[in-house]
């Protein structure tokens, strides 16, 4: 083990790695983050961690998100998991849209011990649910290490079922929905693709996974040549996992429904969509995922974006490369989702 927790590579050399160049704009924005925003998060800072982005992070109204009466939007409970609370779902779509609508079920970002379903919509919203007439549900799934592993994968499904179940009331097409998610919210909705095709639940048409969390071992090349850079790397990585597995970290025989990367079958998923970062931690899991898909007979788009860190659209919104990955993700949901009837809609 090296300091901080952090499982060593087996056969790892002791030496520093080169890496790879950021894109300049995205550099640029990365230095403009300053140190705290770029401090490793370990188990000791934790909970004053997750404090501060609390607190940096204030979550929008439903009134807010509503947008002056440009989307509908509601909170729902939903029944969780037997034994489990209930689960908060944050649903919402363009106003004035007729006809059932495809559905993105999102799940935020955040490394599992962070964010909230409130705050990523307004992106959400503008750049698919709107052009693409697209309704989405946000799932305030539960975070660690308050809520262990299953807690969170489970609130996650529990939603899903539920909305399926009702979609002809809350105006959603169900036989056009699709799983999606950030970081680890990419890694939630790969094992909801995972546990809904193992436990017979509702089918997703698509998986979008966007720099997707899906490995708990942290122990491929790129964590190691990315540490101590960016804003994510493999210190927080490895607290962010012990955080949700507690006494499962680094188990042989951890579920793939806990950690996508663990999954020996990947056959009969539904399409997905995986973007990575060349600059960031997860690159090598994430590539590793793709190909494991292929191998498996399976239907994936990878994007390597080069010179990208962790989360650079969010950070650096105006930089070219963040727009060429806004347009490469919506091209790819058009062609998932089809051609739509829906009164107002995309054009067929």
């Amino acid at each position: 083990m090296t300091a901080g927790g952090v499982p060593s590579e087996p056969g790892a050399v002791s030496r520093a790695r080169p890496v790879p160049p950021f894109d300049p704009e995205l550099g640029v924005a990365l230095a403009a983050l300053g140190d705290a925003a770029r401090e490793p998060f370990t188990p000791d800072h934790l909970a004053a961690r997750q404090e501060r982005d609390a607190a940096a992070r204030p979550r929008p109204s439903v009134r807010e998100l509503r947008a002056d009466g440009l989307f509908e939007v509601d909170e729902l409970r939903v029944p969780g998991a037997s034994g489990d609370p209930d689960v908060t779902l944050v649903s919402a779509r363009p106003a004035g849209l007729a006809g059932p609508l495809p559905l993105l079920y999102y799940m935020h970002g955040g490394g599992m011990i962070m964010g909230n379903a409130w705050s990523v919509l307004p992106q959400v919203l503008r750049e698919w649910a709107l052009p693409l007439g697209l309704a989405v549900v946000s799932v305030e799934y539960r975070l660690a290490p308050h809520a262990r592993y299953p807690g969170p994968v489970e609130d996650c499904y529990a939603g899903l079922v539920r909305v399926a179940e009702h979609a002809a009331e809350l105006g959603i097409d169900a036989d056009r929905v699709l799983i999606g998610g950030k970081s680890a919210g990419g890694g939630l909705a790969a094992a909801l693709a995972l546990l809904t095709r193992d436990r017979g639940g509702p089918t997703p048409i698509g998986q979008l996974l966007l720099c997707p969390m899906l490995d708990d071992r942290n122990t491929t090349f790129s964590s190691h040549q990315m540490t101590g850079v960016g804003i994510w790397d493999r210190t927080s990585n490895a607290t962010a996992w012990q955080a949700l597995l507690g006494d499962r970290y680094g188990a042989a025989d951890l579920p793939p429904y806990a950690a996508p990367a663990r999954a020996t079958d990947l056959s009969g998923l539904p399409p997905a969509y995986i973007e990575v970062g060349s600059a960031e931690t997860f690159r090598d899991e994430d590539v590793a995922y793709a190909n494991a898909i292929w191998q498996a007979g399976g239907q994936a788009e990878l994007h390597v974006w080069p010179g990208a860190f962790h989360g650079f659209d969010t950070f650096a919104p105006a930089a070219a490369l963040s727009q060429d990955a806004r347009n490469a993700r919506s091209r790819w949901l058009r062609r998932i989702l089809g051609p739509s009837d829906t009164s107002g809609g995309p054009a067929r």
